[in-house]
């Protein structure tokens, strides 16, 4: 059996947009990078990028579960010995919503170049307006993410 790989022409992309207030991030991350790939549609190729165009608006509402926003520390570093900066999620959720909510998902994209080109067809906002109207996206519901009450 051959392996199937959509050309060029066959890859139909849509623009999905995420109301992500009040949603659980990770479980919200899932099914943006689930999108991204392309796995939702029949002429999904791993080696191929497939996925559609999505939209994340009210990134500044995103909850994490528990009390994992004071206890989980985000860690990145600069290269240079003792360059390892340390940061609390409630730190960085509060002050760069949209760069917690492009992390996970990147993480959870594959890496590589193939990784990388799924990640530029995501767009995050920190607020509910968006630039790409024109592309009139459909709006995504993501129900198993919403926090229970």
């Amino acid at each position: 059996m051959r392996t199937f790989s959509p050309k060029p022409a066959d890859i139909q992309r849509a623009w999905h947009v995420v109301d992500a207030d009040g949603l659980v991030l990770g479980r919200m991350a899932t099914e943006v990078a689930r999108i991204l790939r392309g796995k939702h549609k029949a002429t999904f190729a791993r080696h191929v990028d497939t996925g559609d165009h999505v939209i994340v608006v009210n990134a500044a509402k995103v909850v994490v579960t528990s009390d994992k926003a004071n206890k989980k520390i985000q860690y990145r570093h600069s290269g240079y010995p003792g360059g390892l900066k340390s940061e609390r999620y409630a730190d960085v959720l509060a002050n760069k919503p949209q760069e917690a909510v492009r992390k996970a998902v990147k993480g959870m994209l594959p890496k590589g170049p193939l990784g990388r080109q799924m990640l530029r067809k995501l767009k995050v906002y920190a607020g509910p307006q968006h630039p790409h109207l024109a592309q009139s996206p459909q709006v995504l519901e993501i129900p198993g993410a919403r926090v229970k009450e």
